[in-house]
């Protein structure tokens, strides 16, 4: 059985398998969790491509069944006219009183389906006796049980022998594989292991060795190889992110790429099978080798199967979104109130512009023509990582896509709130890894137990320590280890300033970040800001309210032609998204003590309280019909119960049902109820004259909703792809790398179905995000014609693109203006 091989990797081989490789999106870890488009990586392909790919490619799910489709028609969701106008898009030349029948009869014969690419794992086990384990279940499970002992950080399981000089993922599996006798006797396949043995060590060899092994021309190698990737999507998204956050995507494979390391591993496991079934079963290897040759040169038949297939699913999707926008456009042109408050506000908040600041903003409105709410981007653009106060613990407070530059920490701080803190954090470290119930039950016996039953019964709010942070604390901010001067955090100040463009300044200004309150909850951070890298806003709130209410700074700032009223004060506050509950955070004390006046004087406007009853009324029709009629203390009891209760699996739906991202100034939608499914960004075109905010908004946050809104999407299309099933089955793995649904098989991405689906009905609506753009069409078309992003996700399709002006909607598309459908 000597193996020899003569071939080596090509540059064009190593760019095909670099390519597979790059094709895969990364996935944030639970601690930093944050949304992401699963086929980010697609997008300079159209949407209608990439799905037709991945559905010949994995059994990728990009739609709904057809069945879901035709009940919200029958609901009157999907008009029969933008049906007719879908089919139309797709050139279906059917009689409109025939349509439906047509779009109806698919997936009645569900044979009649083409099956997707099969890899040698699902060619053996198609002829696998019944009473054996599924090649292709071992392999995940195996692969995927060895990737959470090699990349957890708290004790590893798997002792590698040089601790100075790590394996890259591919050696060390390999070297751990060897070493176990298991392998043979779980499959029931007495010389297994004997061909890991003759497995080469190096990456670039066993690609050669497959490469020559299985006859793969170029089209078939990066078709298989992006077929065994997305096999395992889970761990290849979460090894994407460590090469998306240690930009490890070399152009090279000679070099550690994690994603091409788990690569070389499901190849050698498709040779082992190919030479061991060779070796012991000849009249079964031929036959797989037969389907083998015979799937391999009919690729591109199998992807125009699956466009067929899918062309009615495509449609019904189409015609929903049709339906859902020409619904959003009527209420966007619905006629605006003629009056208009042009005198200084006496209160202006600033809230992120996640979808569900949407209806907390309405509702404080209300309270009062002198509140002025505006939209922004929740990390408030500070390029900052947070550090606790002497601590090694830091984490990002701002977008996945961005790199901190500055870090900050408290300037002072109390050593007993420091001890104490350090002391909850290495109990919840072990409180919430994924044997605690079990460990500290038995390890603290009955007072663990009787703690737990405390909790049951008279819930309390759990948080992670590092989140408490020290009340009325000043902030260090430095660079490179250098502290921050005045001049630089005035510059930084009016950075800010300048995208924000406030034409005039409230005496109480408060900035509004978000965060979360669940207890119990493996994907709490996914609850949190996403502008803010997975956690709450509160730091970057505290930060931003101490810079603009420095006396030095505004000194500073003045000089710089920004000009903040002496009366005006910064107040820091955060938004609960679970509870609706306002926190203003008084700690910058004046001269007389103005901010505490402020704090009171909120207080005894009670605009917050009655904000806070009217949200959770609204919210209370989607969480708990019962609250309905309930009075406004007992729900807002009752809400903060739900947050506080550790058996809780959808304590809030989060940004479920979103739908538009609207770039306009707010007195445009503020007599709108957009019922909490828009974000909303406050621009100004007069105020930016040279288009430049325009451009940051299409080129950062823009990007951030969509990724959102495609997690959203795909999570309920395909969950078991692109979400991560039913949260209470869910167990951490290495701590803060993800989940496993149970105890095994692939690493879960995405969303649960607790957070997508009530038991009766998808709580959020898949439809690709429509933007709404109030500005001249011209630098709409400059923006997206200079940066090649912004004009893939417009052509390509993986967005709607509208200009907005009064009446006027019409869609930007393939560098064309066309009205809406």
């Amino acid at each position: 059985m000597d193996i020899k091989t003569t071939s080596t990797l090509n540059m064009q081989q190593k760019d095909l398998l670099l390519d597979a490789a790059n094709t895969i999106a990364p996935h944030w870890p639970l601690d930093k969790l944050i949304a992401v488009n699963p086929l980010w990586s697609w997008v300079h392909r159209s949407f209608d491509e990439a799905a037709n790919t991945l559905s010949a490619l994995a059994g990728i799910k990009t739609y709904l069944p057809i069945d879901t489709y035709r009940s919200w028609f029958n609901e009157g969701r999907i008009s029969q006219d933008c049906l007719v106008k879908a089919a139309q898009h797709y050139d279906l030349n059917v009689a409109p009183e025939a349509l439906l029948e047509a779009l109806s009869q698919t997936n009645s014969q569900p044979h009649d389906q083409p099956i997707p690419w099969r890899n040698l794992a699902d060619l053996a086990d198609q002829q696998r006796p019944a009473n054996k384990m599924s090649w292709h279940d071992e392999i995940t499970h195996q692969v995927s049980q060895f990737c959470a002992a090699h990349y957890q950080q708290q004790s590893p399981t798997l002792r590698q022998q040089n601790l100075d000089s790590e394996l890259d993922l591919y050696s060390h599996w390999l070297e751990v594989t060897n070493e176990d006798k298991g392998l043979s006797i779980i499959m029931g396949e007495s010389k297994l292991t004997d061909f890991f043995h003759l497995l080469p060590s190096d990456k670039d060899a066993l690609f050669a060795l497959v490469i020559e092994e299985l006859a793969l021309d170029d089209q078939a190698l990066h078709f298989y190889a992006q077929a065994l990737l997305q096999d395992i999507n889970g761990w290849s998204s979460y090894l994407a992110y460590l090469n998306w956050s240690k930009d490890d995507n070399n152009d090279s494979l000679a070099h550690e790429n994690h994603v091409a390391s788990l690569l070389a591993i499901k190849m050698a496991w498709e040779w082992v099978i190919w030479r061991y079934l060779k070796h012991t079963s000849p009249e079964l290897h031929t036959a797989i080798e037969s389907n083998w040759s015979a799937q391999k040169v009919a690729i591109p038949e199998l992807i125009q199967a699956h466009h067929k297939a899918l062309l009615p699913p495509k449609i019904w999707a189409l015609a929903l979104e049709y339906s859902e926008q020409s619904a959003l456009n009527r209420t966007l042109k619905a006629k605006k109130p003629s009056l208009e408050n042009s005198s200084r506000p006496e209160l202006q908040a600033i809230f992120c512009i996640d979808v569900r600041s949407e209806v907390f903003r309405r509702v404080l409105e209300k309270q009062s023509d002198h509140i002025q709410t505006l939209g922004f981007a929740g990390f408030f653009g500070l390029p900052i990582e947070y550090q606790a106060k002497d601590s090694h613990y830091a984490r990002p407070q701002l977008p996945g896509l961005l790199s901190a530059s500055i870090t900050v920490t408290e300037c002072t701080s109390d050593q007993d709130h420091v001890h104490h803190q350090q002391k909850e954090a290495r109990w919840h470290r072990w409180g919430h890894a994924a044997p605690a119930s079990f460990s500290m039950v038995e390890s603290m016996g009955w007072w663990y137990a009787f703690k737990m039953f405390k909790q049951t019964i008279f819930s309390k709010r759990q948080e992670h320590p590092a989140n408490r942070l020290a009340p009325n604390t000043g902030w260090e901010l430095t660079q490179q280890g250098v502290a921050l001067t005045d001049q630089d955090k005035a510059n930084l100040a009016k950075g800010i300033l300048d995208a924000l463009k406030l034409t005039h300044y409230a005496p109480i200004v408060m900035l509004v970040g978000h965060g979360s309150h669940t207890s119990n909850n493996l994907h709490a951070a996914g609850l949190e800001c996403g502008a803010c890298g997975g956690q709450s806003g509160e730091v970057n709130v505290r930060v931003l309210a101490s810079l603009l209410n420095d006396s030095k700074v505004r000194a500073l700032l003045n000089d710089m032609d920004i000009h903040i009223p002496s009366d005006t004060r910064f107040v820091p506050a955060l938004h609960n998204t679970t509870t609706d509950q306002i926190t203003c955070f008084d700690q910058i004390k004046g001269s007389k003590g103005s901010d505490s006046k402020i704090a009171i004087g909120l207080k005894e406007t009670g605009w917050f309280d009655k904000a806070k009853s009217a949200a959770q009324q609204e919210r209370a029709a989607k969480l708990d019909t019962s609250l309905l009629n309930a009075s406004d203390k007992q729900r807002s009891k009752a809400f903060t119960k739900r947050a506080n209760d550790w058996s809780q699996v959808n304590p809030e739906w989060g940004l479920a049902n979103n739908q538009a991202f609207i770039i306009a100034p707010r007195q445009q939608t503020r007599h709108l109820d957009l019922q909490g499914r828009s974000f909303l960004h406050d621009y100004d075109q007069h105020n930016d004259p040279d288009f430049s905010i325009l451009e940051r908004i299409l080129t950062a946050p823009m990007l951030v909703t969509h990724w959102i809104n495609m997690q959203y999407n795909l999570s309920v299309t395909d969950n078991f792809k692109f979400g991560c099933g039913n949260k209470v089955l869910h167990n951490a793995v290495g701590g803060n790398i993800g989940v496993f649904e149970g105890n095994g098989g692939d690493l879960r991405i995405g969303l649960s179905m607790q957070s997508l689906h009530n038991g009766q009905q998808w709580m959020h609506t898949p439809v690709r995000l429509a933007v709404y753009v109030a500005a001249p069409k011209t630098a709409i078309e400059q923006i997206a014609a200079k940066h090649d992003i912004v004009r893939q996700l417009i052509d390509n399709g993986w967005l709607y693109l509208f200009h907005w002006e009064g009446d006027n909607i019409q869609r930007f598309y393939q560098q064309q203006w066309q009205a809406p459908e």
